[in-house]
């Protein structure tokens, strides 16, 4: 039972972590175009930045893992 909670969580941190660097690598570039170099600079843009690729990362996690839950690989 330890074991599939170990796997479980395991997984979902990697899952969130490759979906927030992916978001990131694909968004840094439209948003800095978007907002201007200098306004990127400043800590309430990259705050805006990151709570939405937070924000999609948990969602993005959240699909994936119930997708592999009804494709049963997962169980929990």
């Amino acid at each position: 039972m330890e074991k599939i909670s170990t796997i479980t969580l395991l997984t979902a941190l990697s899952v969130f972590l490759i979906s927030i660097f992916l978001y990131w690598k694909i968004m840094r570039y439209n948003s800095k175009k978007e907002m201007g170099a200098e306004m990127y600079k400043q800590w309430t843009s990259r705050l805006y930045f990151w709570q939405g690729a937070i924000f999609t990362g948990t969602g993005v996690t959240f699909l994936i893992l119930f997708l592999l839950k009804w494709a049963a690989v997962l169980t929990f």
